[in-house]
């Protein structure tokens, strides 16, 4: 897999001007690198330059902590922006869910495949429902129960929980909580959540059934980091699938289901191949 290759991925923005691609690519050169993929983006109305270029560290006559020392004159002419990644440096993950077993299942299905540049530490869940399953891929469960009274004492116990395992990257594979904003600013950017896209349109406990009743021709999910602010933070990745008249609520919901674990497992892989640079609050996502 490539994502395992010994490769070297600088993320970058900037005021967008002239010969940053050239200097960049200048920079990987003449150190003997030899860039693999390379995509940009300009912003023309706000006048931002986006990239992300790949390339490979065998060969390259700068050791990896020697790279950031290297760049930055050529950082600061352009006053870029930057985040400097290697693909074989694999990231630790926990996993949050409740009782819905869909999205766990496919995120762990993927990950045993090899689909997933990533090393799944743990599950936390709110309920014990999923043991079994975790019990059955080999990977620590642990529970804790939750309650508004509770809440913000339990999440001081998971944050030293995913702290002793080193954790870089949250899924919430349909975790049933909200986080409160001091969890969140321990992980910015680093926590992923799914959900259906009926929101603002179907909120509340029903939205299937809203839909339905509202004639929907079309239900989707999306996925996107965490911020304060619920359900609002930057999209990854959404997509859609066509329903008709003769679905059923229960049709719908399995239906949302499917299309909610294919969303989840597209942007958890965006995020492991650090495909994504978040820009304000939305994010420019890399193909190559």
């Amino acid at each position: 897999m490539d994502s395992l290759r010994n490769h070297a991925v600088l993320l970058l923005s900037c005021p967008d001007r002239k010969g940053i691609v050239a200097s960049v690519s200048q920079f990987i050169y003449e150190h003997n690198g030899n860039i693999v993929h390379a995509d940009q983006y300009t912003d023309t109305e706000k006048g931002q330059f986006f990239m992300r270029i790949e390339w490979e560290m065998n060969g390259f006559d700068l050791e990896r902590q020697e790279i950031p020392k290297a760049f930055s004159p050529l950082a600061q002419h352009f006053q870029i922006d930057w985040r400097l990644h290697f693909t074989d440096d694999i990231p630790n993950m926990a996993i949050f869910v409740s009782k819905a077993p869909h999205c766990l299942y496919e995120i762990l299905l993927r990950h045993s495949a090899g689909e997933f540049a990533a090393n799944i530490k743990l599950i936390i869940s709110n309920h014990p429902d999923l043991s079994p399953v975790a019990k059955t891929f080999g990977i620590p469960f642990y529970v804790f129960p939750i309650n508004p009274q509770t809440k913000m004492t339990v999440e001081k116990k998971e944050l030293a929980l995913l702290k002793e395992y080193n954790t870089d990257l949250i899924i919430l594979a349909r975790y049933m909580q909200i986080l409160t904003p001091q969890f969140i600013s321990h992980y910015p950017n680093r926590i992923i959540n799914i959900h259906h896209s009926f929101l603002p349109a179907f909120a509340g406990s029903h939205p299937y059934r809203q839909a339905r009743e509202r004639g929907v021709k079309i239900i989707g999910a999306t996925s996107h980091y965490v911020t304060d602010k619920l359900d609002a933070g930057p999209i990854i990745e959404q997509d859609v699938i066509r329903v008709t008249h003769r679905d059923s609520v229960e049709d719908l919901i399995s239906k949302g289901r499917d299309i909610e674990k294919i969303v989840l497992s597209r942007a958890i892989k965006l995020h492991l191949e650090n495909r994504i640079l978040v820009y304000g609050n939305k994010t420019i996502i890399f193909s190559s």
